[in-house]
């Protein structure tokens, strides 16, 4: 892609995602996360009416009373955007390309944020972690981060969900905010990683699919190309048991990842490539109020 048509993309996103998030995403998202980010601050004596769960059980033992910890919200957040880069990002059958659909949804996110006065940052990434954008402030910074997001080129195009996971959990050590957009296709099992993560950090993820991902239509005999490992296919659409190991395997694969961010306590959303994101992303927001 030419500096001209990237640059008039990255424009374009810009005008859509800052308007979103001016008129409709800055009160859910200030309501979403305002209190994420939770410092100690002091110890007083237990009054009614306090969670038990914040009593400090050392002070406790040493004045025979109970005291309880006092937390002051942190003034701003390190929100930080997990972003699939592999092959498979680059499948467009019904609606949005998710390659595109994926910037849209991480540019109003990262427009939101900054209206927060929150830092932003990116992990990119394939079966590794691609690239690292450190957290920063201000709209120079997302839009460095928007370019990235349209025309990165990753050097790999399988997909490992536990490298970008594994990473932030080592490489951030003050707790932030993580959206991990993917369209979670990947045969690795996860768990473990998201599990760490998101007793360390505050992780929320972002399902996105193409319709095609979840149905094969019947068009006869068709070749599939494999965006993640190159290697082309033949399939038989109009047979119905391929029809429906296909759709089996979708199944399966929304099955587990439904079970495993709920195992995890991770708030998550699916939304297709053709469908209205800001409903989705609202939806999550308010789950999280």
């Amino acid at each position: 892609m030419d500096s001209k048509e990237l640059l008039k993309k990255v424009r374009k996103i810009e005008i859509k995602s800052r308007g979103l998030s001016n008129n409709i995403f800055a009160g859910e998202y200030h309501t979403a996360f305002k209190g994420r980010g939770m410092m100690f601050s002091e110890v007083r004596e237990y009054q009614p009416g306090d969670d038990v769960r914040d009593i400090d059980w050392n002070v406790t033992a040493r004045h025979n009373k109970p005291y309880v910890k006092v937390y002051e919200e942190e003034r701003e957040l390190t929100v930080m955007l997990l972003v699939d880069v592999s092959g498979s990002r680059d499948f467009g059958a019904v609606g949005q390309v998710k390659r595109e659909f994926i910037a849209e949804i991480a540019a109003t996110l990262a427009f939101s944020s900054i209206q927060n006065n929150d830092k932003v940052g990116v992990i990119f990434f394939s079966d590794k972690v691609e690239k690292f954008i450190p957290p920063q402030k201000g709209r120079k910074h997302i839009l460095f981060i928007i370019r990235e997001i349209i025309d990165f080129k990753p050097e790999h195009r399988a997909t490992d969900l536990n490298a970008p996971l594994v990473f932030m959990t080592n490489a951030l050590k003050k707790r932030c905010s993580a959206f991990l957009l993917s369209d979670f296709i990947d045969s690795h099992d996860y768990f473990k990683s998201l599990s760490i993560a998101n007793h360390k950090h505050d992780v929320a993820a972002i399902q996105v699919y193409d319709k095609r991902d979840a149905k094969m239509p019947d068009v006869g005999l068709v070749r599939f190309k494999d965006l993640e490992t190159g290697r082309d296919i033949w399939l038989d659409t109009s047979s119905k048991s391929v029809r429906k190991a296909y759709d089996k395997a979708w199944y399966e694969r929304q099955q587990n990842f439904s079970s495993t961010t709920a195992r995890c306590g991770v708030d998550s959303v699916s939304v297709a490539t053709d469908e209205d994101y800001v409903k989705a992303l609202i939806g999550l927001f308010r789950r999280r109020g």
